[in-house]
């Protein structure tokens, strides 16, 4: 739907008639008398349709409308003119207008040709997602993700589900285990797939300029801000914004963050006034949210807002099945980019790989196989082109023996009471998980790692 609109216009009377009437329909409207005017606003905030007159001062209408291609071509353009003819709309639409109103109108005529724009922008998106539909069937889409582990496929379907929905989704994981990938495969499922759709790390922003970066600011808002700046909510006006590392985001600007997930609108540091954005939000984090909001580091409030559905992703070694599927598909893709020709893992390179903890989950597996890559001088890559950290990997067989007498390693003897401590705290809750998650003072999610990691299942 069209929402925000730019009117252009020497005339004031015009301006002030437009302005009621459109505003009274619903749609948020910002006036300006000229060319140059209405351009500038063009290329500081986005607009969903542009209404302009084709005589004006400085610049002109038909000139406006092709600066307009450039600067915004996602805005809807209806020109309008007192001297209409044959010829001047048809030289309107090869500048790239959408329709062309004759003046004097009546206000029906202006709502009518709107609700056009908005039913032809509402049929473009609906193509658009039709066509992603067929090709996700096909099996394309999913941004890569592969699947041949229970918990991946369960991940999938819930992505499946959820991409048509506006629903906001909390993404939790391990680092490494592919949140973005997951928001990316939501967004190209969606109706919302050929719309933008933007990342950013809440913890690598300085928290003096977040605000700024997420919102945008206004000319002269702070020392440097020579020029008004579009932030990020604008940039993903009608698709959708991705908060990695959500549980980073200052306490501050959790209550900027909330207000646009209640109200739809957003204010640019320094400006007065209020911009409407339609904005599909998923969050993604590696901190338990629930523990943040305990240690009031959180809002409670937000979490809920964020958390409509929470999608966890499962650590590397939790979903072995995978790791095959994952290597040929990491391998393809770097011999691709690097002009190589492709291999295969030996069986015992790949056996080797399975006996990896993946600490760093996904992320530490493409870069292991696109080292092994580079380095592998065998026509399969075998167990030697593995990086060190993979090839001192042993399989789990239990849990960790208590020191020798003698060691003094507290790493060692640290994991020994820990194992010790989750073993106790099964058999006291005689293996209920919750319970003992309880008196360990651990997460659910937590101790079920950990239970894997020490062989205590």
């Amino acid at each position: 739907m069209l929402k925000s609109l730019l009117i252009a216009d020497d005339e004031e009377s015009i301006r002030h008639v437009l302005t009621l009437l459109l505003s009274e329909r619903g749609y948020e409207v910002r006036a300006v008398k000229d060319g140059e005017e209405a351009l500038a606003e063009l290329k500081a905030r986005q607009y969903d349709a542009l209404v302009t007159d084709v005589r004006m001062p400085r610049l002109d209408g038909l000139s406006l409308v092709r600066a307009a291609q450039e600067a915004s071509p996602e805005t809807t353009v209806i020109v309008m003119s007192a001297y209409g003819s044959h010829e001047l709309a048809i030289e309107a639409m090869k500048a790239g207008a959408y329709d062309f109103l004759m003046k004097p109108f009546r206000p029906d005529e202006v709502h009518l040709v709107l609700r056009k724009a908005e039913e032809r922008e509402r049929l473009r998106a609906e193509s658009r997602w039709l066509k992603r539909e067929i090709e996700r069937a096909r099996g394309a889409g999913q941004n890569g993700m592969v699947a041949e582990s229970a918990p991946m496929k369960e991940i999938l379907r819930v992505v499946a589900k959820v991409a048509a929905a506006k629903a906001t989704v909390l993404i939790s994981g391990e680092s490494g285990t592919g949140k973005e990938r997951v928001a990316r495969a939501i967004h190209e499922q969606s109706p919302r797939a050929e719309r933008p759709f933007v990342a950013v790390n809440c913890g690598a922003i300085p928290e003096h300029l977040i605000e700024s970066e997420l919102f945008g600011h206004a000319k002269g808002a702070f020392t440097g801000a020579h020029a008004a700046r579009r932030g990020l909510f604008e940039e993903a006006d009608g698709g959708t914004l991705l908060l990695d590392e959500v549980g980073d985001l200052p306490l501050n600007l959790q209550v900027s963050l909330l207000r646009v997930l209640q109200e739809g609108e957003i204010r640019r540091v320094g400006d007065s006034r209020t911009s409407k954005v339609d904005v599909r939000l998923l969050a993604a984090t590696h901190r338990e949210l629930p523990q943040l909001v305990s240690q009031g580091r959180f809002r409670e409030d937000l979490f809920y807002r964020l958390n409509v559905v929470n999608v966890v992703l499962p650590p590397l070694r939790d979903r072995l099945d995978d790791l095959p599927l994952l290597a040929r598909r990491f391998l393809e893709r770097h011999a691709a980019r690097l002009g190589v020709e492709p291999k295969e893992l030996s069986g015992p390179a790949l056996e080797k790989l399975r006996a990896h903890r993946w600490p760093g989950n996904v992320r530490e597996l493409e870069n292991a196989l696109e080292r092994a890559l580079v380095l592998s001088e065998e026509e399969k890559i075998e167990v030697a082109a593995l990086p060190d950290s993979v090839l001192q990997a042993v399989a789990p067989s239990g849990p960790p023996p208590a020191p020798a007498e003698g060691d003094l390693s507290v790493k060692r003897a640290a994991r020994a009471l820990e194992a010790d401590l989750i073993k106790r705290a099964l058999e006291r809750t005689q293996g209920n998980r919750t319970k003992a998650a309880e008196l360990l003072e651990l997460s659910a999610r937590a101790l079920l790692y950990k239970i894997r990691e020490y062989g205590l299942e």
